[in-house]
């Protein structure tokens, strides 16, 4: 048996990206790369769960340069891929749209030869993982939940955000919760994330993340924390969800609530300084801390 400390569960895409000025790429991407990229350098031992074609998205290449993450694909016969347009030059608007679909994670894709401490569902769209396969984890460990995966539907013309039928059945199966402010008001009806995050809780999430363009909260069902967003420029918005969630988690197995947050907080805002996933070090980001976070 091998052990890690957190396993993420998701699908590369190929993601064709256009620009605020009609530039167009395409790019690996997906949740899972910048959440592993943020969990491996904040010193987890990361495993990666990567469903797809790897013809077309091949996990090993894409983890190539993080030696640490255990890499192990499950073959698909298809591959995620969308189409982002952006809309703003702060890319905080755009148009989604899926391309293809992997076919759905099912619980016998989880191995029985690793094991993990947190299992963290880092899917894109409804339909890629189950509420099936998060009860299948969290009887495994501890099941940390991106909602974006549950939310996000293919509607055909464009991907819309739509309720999780079943979330009162599966919310106390999660011991982290991670949504941004719009996903939380989708789930519980209040434009108010503070009080957004208080009703998931009530509804039985343990410890409630809601990322914001200005900062980032958690409830625990005692206390509210705060940590604001503090990049200088906003060329790397893309992953900022998944990396924050990922720093978190990580920090988490070993620090407080509160060390744990601004550690997010401050790799997020660094990471959002440059395209692609994070690539810098633990220390990095506590040197970002003391300039910008007044850590002593």
């Amino acid at each position: 048996m091998k052990n890690v400390d957190i396993m993420i569960v998701g699908q590369l895409s190929l993601d064709i990206n256009t620009d605020f000025g009609g530039r167009e790429e395409r790019v690996i991407g997906g949740a899972v790369l910048c959440s592993g990229f943020a969990a491996d350098a904040t010193g987890a031992k990361v495993a990666v769960l990567a469903k797809g074609n790897r013809a077309v998205a091949d996990p090993v290449k894409a983890f190539a340069s993080r030696p640490g993450i255990e890499v192990i694909p499950v073959d698909s016969k298809t591959c995620t891929s969308i189409s982002n347009v952006y809309h703003t030059a702060d890319r905080e608007r755009r148009t989604c749209k899926a391309i293809s679909h992997i076919e759905p994670y099912r619980p016998e894709d989880i191995p029985a030869d690793v094991n993990a401490q947190i299992y963290h569902v880092a899917g894109l769209m409804a339909g890629d993982i189950s509420d099936e396969m998060i009860e299948a984890l969290s009887k495994r460990g501890q099941a940390a939940v991106d909602v974006q995966c549950l939310l996000r539907r293919d509607d055909g013309e464009q991907m819309a955000f739509h309720d999780w039928p079943d979330k009162k059945k599966y919310l106390p199966m999660i011991t982290y919760l991670k949504t941004d402010a719009a996903e939380a008001e989708i789930l519980t009806g209040l434009t108010d994330r503070y009080a957004a995050a208080k009703l998931l809780h009530e509804w039985g999430a343990k410890e409630v993340m809601i990322t914001h363009n200005t900062e980032v909260i958690l409830y625990d069902g005692e206390n509210m924390y705060a940590s604001p967003l503090k990049p200088r420029n906003l060329t790397g918005r893309t992953g900022r969800g998944d990396t924050t969630f990922a720093g978190y988690l990580a920090k988490r197995l070993h620090c407080g609530i509160a060390e744990s947050l601004q550690y997010a907080a401050a790799l997020v805002s660094l990471k959002m300084e440059t395209p692609g996933p994070f690539t810098g070090t633990e220390e990095d980001v506590y040197t970002y801390m003391k300039e910008y976070y007044c850590l002593p």
